[in-house]
This record gives C-alpha cells, sequence and structure tokens, in this order.
C-alpha cells in the first residue's frame, strides 16, 4: 500500500498521515495535466527504498540491537528535539508552534475518551476531510492529463530519506510525513525530487517498522502490528521470509501502481470530480460514524474543524501530527 495509496492522494486529495505531503506537489502537477507523473515519481522512490531496505536490513538490525537500550531512556527528549526541529523548519514558526500545541491538545483529550478505534475519527478528520472539504468549496476542476515521464534525479532524495527515515521508525509519534520533512532539509529537494523522497521515505520507514520489530519488539505501524499478532516469535529465517516478500510485492506493487495510474489519468477528467470528492466525504462519515459512534462522530467533527483551520493558517499538515506527538511526549514524562 506505500506504492498504491498516493493515487488517491494527488487524484483525490484523500492522503493518510503516511503521505498528506504528497498533496501540494502532487497537487499542482495535477493542476498541469501531469498526475500520472506525480505518482510514477512516488513509485520511483518506493521501489528504490525496498532494494536499499534488502541491502541495509542485517546491518541496521545489528546497529539498532547494540544502541537501543542506550537512547531508550532519553526517547521524550529526542522526540522534543525533532518537534523542534520541524517547527523551526517553517517559515511561519509562531503558527507552526499554534497548530502544534493545538492539534496536541485535541491527541491528548482523544486519548482520554472512550471511543472505539479513536484515531478513525481523529486523524481521518485531520487529514482526510478537511482537505476534501475544502476540495469542494474551491471547485476543483482537474484538465486533461497527459502520460508523459517526468525525469528528475534520484541519489539526492534517496539519500535523504536513507538518513532520517531509520529515526523516524523506531521513535513513536514520527512517521513517514516528519521523516520526508527531515530528508528533504538534509537533501534540499525541488518539488519533483520532493515526491521520489516521499515515496522512498514511505515505504523505508514501513520497512524499518518490521526490522524494529525484530530488534527491539517495537510496533511503529499497524503492518507491524498486525505481524505481531500473527507471529508470536519472530525469528531470523521468519524476518528473511518476510524481507523477501516485501521485495517480490514491491516489485509487484510498482508495476500495479503505473497500470492504476495510467488508468485513473483517463478517467479522472471524466469524472464529475465534485460529485466524487463529496460521495469519498460522505463515505468517511458513515465509516467513523459506524465503527466509533456518536461520540467519535463529535470527535471527527472537531478534528474536521482543526485541519480545516490549520491548513488555511498556511503551515506544513504535518505540524498537525502534534496530535500524536505531544501525548506521546506526555505519557513519557508525567
Amino acid at each position: 500500500h506505500t506504492f498504491i495509496d498516493f493515487i488517491p492522494s494527488v487524484f483525490l486529495g484523500c492522503p493518510d498521515t503516511d503521505t498528506e505531503l504528497s498533496i501540494l506537489p502532487g497537487h499542482e502537477l495535477l493542476q498541469k495535466g501531469y498526475g500520472y507523473s506525480a505518482i510514477i515519481l512516488t513509485a520511483y522512490g518506493s521501489l528504490a527504498a525496498i532494494f536499499i531496505l534488502t541491502i541495509i536490513a542485517w546491518p541496521s538490525i545489528f546497529i539498532l540491537k547494540n544502541t537501543y537500550s542506550l537512547i531508550r531512556n532519553i526517547i521524550p527528549y529526542l522526540l522534543i528535539l525533532a518537534s523542534i526541529f520541524l517547527i523551526l523548519s517553517e517559515k511561519q514558526k509562531s503558527k507552526a508552534l499554534f497548530v502544534f500545541l493545538l492539534t496536541g491538545a485535541l491527541g491528548w483529550i482523544t486519548f482520554n475518551l472512550e471511543i472505539n478505534q479513536s484515531l478513525l475519527p481523529l486523524l481521518t478528520g485531520l487529514f482526510g476531510a478537511s482537505n476534501l472539504i475544502l476540495s469542494i468549496k474551491n471547485k476543483t476542476k482537474i484538465p486533461p492529463q497527459s502520460t508523459e515521464k517526468i525525469k528528475t534525479p534520484l541519489f539526492k532524495p534517496l539519500l535523504g530519506s536513507l538518513i532520517a527515515s531509520p529515526l523516524c521508525s523506531f521513535l513513536p509519534g514520527l512517521g513517514s510525513g516528519q521523516a520526508a520533512i527531515i530528508g528533504n532539509i538534509i537533501a534540499r529537494t525541488d518539488r519533483k525530487s520532493f515526491l521520489v523522497l516521499l515515496g522512498a521515505t514511505n515505504t523505508l520507514v514501513m520497512g524499518f517498522s518490521f526490522i524494529a520489530l525484530y530488534a527491539i519488539s517495537k510496533t511503529r505501524t499497524g503492518a507491524a502490528v498486525a505481524i505481531q499478532e500473527i507471529i508470536e516469535n519472530l525469528t531470523p529465517k521468519t524476518l528473511l521470509t518476510i524481507l523477501i516478500t516485501v521485495l517480490i510485492t514491491g516489485i509487484i506493487a510498482f508495476f500495479l501502481t503505473k497500470k492504476l495510474a495510467l488508468i485513473a489519468s483517463k478517467k479522472i477528467e471524466k469524472i464529475n470530480y465534485f460529485f466524487l470528492t463529496l460521495l469519498t466525504l460522505l463515505l468517511l462519515v458513515v465509516l467513523v460514524f459506524l465503527v466509533s459512534g456518536p461520540l467519535g462522530f463529535i470527535l471527527f467533527l472537531l478534528s474536521t474543524a482543526t485541519g480545516i483551520y490549520s491548513i488555511l493558517l498556511g503551515v506544513r499538515r504535518t505540524n498537525m501530527m502534534g496530535c500524536l506527538l505531544l501525548p506521546t511526549i506526555l505519557l513519557y514524562l508525567l
């Protein structure tokens, strides 16, 4: 899914927390008729990351096993430093801090409420529904799409991703979005290269979460949690099987993404974009209400309003990850 998730992010503006950074550069290319190319750039980044992961997996396990015990006690301070770094990387620092604290307070309230699957209304509102509502309000129209590929250098974005992804793979509350921002500051990519970096980071963070599960028995992604529930004792042989499976499925996913992106690029201009966006929003509303109940729906409305307000302030959406980072920091310190 680290490959295909970018298709709805670019064409519908309906991201998850790992792909929301692709909205701005992805939509910029989409509005210029290069939505297909935007997705292909992320796919190349993800494919390269798969091969990088298979090469560095075992050295990474050795390093993580021998260093995690040393840094475990300073995790909250590392999270604080990462948060400060992300806020200071913004042009509008005071607004970024405000959004971080606002969503952090919302996250803290969420974790203290008895709501089924509480992250669903929280994250869906902040990152999904808010963007869809603004898209409906702006009456977005999609121009005819070209299937011409855009070329961009791979080395710098892949290097930035490789440096940032391991850190965000074992620290709680940090994910692909934060790793991509850190990697982008290191690599100083343009918008096209940033999509490559984001694709690589999304896949590397997922891959490193399996390594973290094996090396330190910590789960940082939903996929790692699922593996932990299925496999009680993760052996080297099992991990090798997982990595081989990741490599094979990654190659398949690359070609599948290209095919689906091609189909989507040919169909999207013929579809009533307003109706499609509205339908997607209604499906999210129904899903949240059915899964999380009336209280979860109220949280969803609050999260959506907070998300819209944060976007209109003009700061990066990753500052809204304060909803996870701030509660995690407080849980460690209190």
